[in-house]
Parts: C-alpha cells; structure tokens; sequence
C-alpha cells in the first residue's frame, strides 16, 4: 500500500488529497475548506466506453449525506481516476466553508482542478 498527499491553494482555500494505492486500484479522500468532512463517497468502476470500444469509460455509484452538496465531486473524481487508471476507485470528497460565497465556491472548485490535475499527471508511476 502507497500513501500519497496532493494540495492545492491556501487558508480556508486549501483543497487536500490523501490517496491511497491498493494495489492495481485507488482511495483517494478529498478534503478542505475551514471544516472537512465526509459529505459524499463514490465507488467507480472502469468499463468500456459505450461511445467507443476502444476507449475505457467508467460508471460510478454515489452515497450522499442528507444536505451536503460533495456527490458531483466525488463522483467526477470517483470517474475520472477509474477511466484513466482501469482501476476500481473510491472517492471520499468533504469541501465546507461557512456561508461561502459563489467566488469561495469558485476558489475552492479551481484548487480541486489543481489537486485532479496532480493526480491524473502523478499517479500513473504509483501503480
């Protein structure tokens, strides 16, 4: 087992990822803003593309507490490392500011992008 940390941005606009490598496959906990959390966890699994064969796709399964808004992130996350990696994937994703802002939302979506793009470019030589 592998355990590997991303980061992105600052202050209450951190976005952080431990992700673990579990053998051929990944868990990945995305966390950040004044308060993480668990508020959604995502299981994906590769499959092949239904738009092209030749292409692997992925299809993902989202639990969400009850008023918590992370299922979109974890899920994208959750599908993107799958389909890129051929591996089942698990995503626990917790992003809160208090009373945040559209520009908070904004910062904090920007610095999960940075924290993706990190992985996607790192984690290849890890598996």
């Amino acid at each position: 087992m592998k355990h590997l940390s991303y980061e992105a941005g600052e202050g209450i606009y951190r976005v952080e990822a431990d992700v673990l490598v579990l053998g051929r496959d990944i868990s990945a906990a995305i966390c950040g803003g004044d308060t993480p959390h668990i508020g959604a966890v995502a299981l994906a699994s590769p499959r092949m593309s239904l738009a092209d064969k030749e292409k692997t796709s992925a299809s993902a399964s989202v639990i969400c507490v009850t008023g918590h808004k992370e299922d979109e992130l974890a899920r994208a996350a959750a599908l993107k490392l799958a389909a890129r990696f051929s591996c089942q994937t698990t995503v626990v994703a917790g992003i809160h500011i208090d009373d945040a802002t559209e520009d908070d939302i904004r910062v904090l979506w920007k610095n999960y992008e940075a924290v993706m793009a990190k992985i996607l470019e790192d984690l290849g030589a890890h598996l």
